[in-house]
């Protein structure tokens, strides 16, 4: 993969983007804004930036889009949208977890394709009845758990998928946070406050937040499937009405085993997402604020310094990299590789031609997982920690 403009003869146009959320003041928003631009695949011609609509004008002035484009609701916008022969091929949501469903529902039965933040949605209930709609709809659902992009991941995977470590014994993800270890909701942080509000979180806190990354995370890099699990969701700070803090014991499919630690009262914690691996012959370790770097060691060898771009990284690694060995990529240039995987899923559906075989990128079944997944815990912690089977509302 290389940094270009999309200008050569032959290159597809880019993809029409509009979102939803996003607007002024939006962190997430403007992340998925960068992604999707670093590679030239998208252009961002509409949206619905905000629930009030002086600030959706205004945001939508800001970043350039026409008028007429910049629109009061999300309702309005696919309907608009559905009728132009110039509209949106697909829709970034970046909103609040409990207006997911909602807005991805609206898009796809206007004939959109859906790129949404994650968790898939507040409820799993809503999580089930989304992913009828969407392989209803004849139309793609990416979500954006946006580690998956970085290429030492890609590497991981593919060297578990081809044996380097052996059989999967034991899995071991943890995100650590410590931005929340005190009622940041309460000075007026809109980040803090939706994410600590269960009206628009969802019943999990922690969980759903990061939590859910780590779990994603894990399935993603061994391809393996927890079964069961049993959970410890604490709300450490007063007052709070999520939890801040869980530990995961999980048991996997063909008998690996595995635990999961996520908190956002880590005081001195800033982003500290780590998975580490271990097989029969081998082990891995990958620390995200240190993305560029995989540990490798071998049965009764010496570990070894995997980097991006350097000698030891495969063909998985390196379709994702895009600059030398040596020169940082990070938390966009990951987040820039779902967009594109995206871009790449979208022309190939739309154009009706086959996929490329190693573009990888989370589905709506790895957002159903994770609802499943925030459920199941939920259910566990409380009934003290009990052996909770992933299933839920339908089976």
């Amino acid at each position: 993969m290389t940094i270009g403009a999309n200008t050569s003869a032959g290159i597809p146009r880019r993809l029409r983007l509009g979102m939803v959320g996003g607007g002024q003041g939006a962190f997430i928003g403007a992340v998925h804004r960068i992604a999707a631009r670093i590679d030239d695949a998208y252009e961002l011609v509409a949206g619905a930036l905000s629930s009030d609509p002086e600030r959706a004008r205004i945001s939508g002035a800001e970043l350039g889009l026409a008028p007429e484009r910049a629109y009061t609701s999300y309702e309005g916008m696919a309907r608009a949208e559905s009728r132009r022969p110039d509209g949106i091929d697909a829709v970034a949501i970046v909103t609040p977890n409990h207006m997911h469903f909602p807005i991805a529902k609206t898009f796809l039965e206007a004939g959109i394709h859906v790129i949404c933040d994650k968790p898939l949605t507040s409820t799993l209930e809503d999580a089930l009845a989304l992913q009828q709609i969407a392989e209803g709809s004849g139309k793609l659902f990416v979500l954006t758990h946006n580690y998956t992009g970085y290429p030492m991941i890609r590497q991981a995977r593919a060297m578990i998928a081809e044996g380097a470590i052996g059989k999967v014994r034991v899995v071991q993800a943890e995100y650590l946070q410590g931005w929340l270890a005190t009622r940041v909701e309460d000075t007026g942080s809109k980040q803090a406050g939706w994410r600590t509000d269960p009206a628009k979180s969802g019943a999990g806190g922690c969980i759903g937040d990061i939590g859910t990354h780590a779990f994603n995370l894990a399935g993603f890099v061994t391809g393996l499937e927890v079964e069961t699990l049993s959970a410890d969701l604490s709300t450490f700070v007063e007052g709070r009405r999520v939890d801040d803090h869980i530990q995961i014991l999980l048991r996997y499919a063909g008998g690996a085993k595995g635990t999961l630690v996520a908190s956002q009262v880590a005081i001195g914690s800033e982003n500290g997402l780590k998975l580490r691996i271990y097989g029969e012959t081998g082990g891995l370790e990958w620390v995200q604020e240190e993305p560029n770097q995989l540990w490798y060691t071998p049965l009764g060898e010496a570990k070894r310094l995997l980097t991006r771009g350097g000698a030891g990284a495969g063909p998985a690694a390196n379709r994702v990299t895009r600059v030398p060995f040596g020169h940082p990529e990070g938390y966009l240039e990951g987040f820039a590789n779902i967009y594109v995987e995206a871009a790449r899923a979208i022309r190939a559906f739309d154009a009706g031609t086959a996929l490329d075989p190693d573009v990888a990128y989370p589905t709506i079944a790895d957002g159903v997982a994770g609802m499943r997944f925030i459920d199941a815990a939920i259910r566990s912690a409380q009934a003290d920690g009990r052996w909770t089977p992933l299933v839920g509302i339908g089976g």
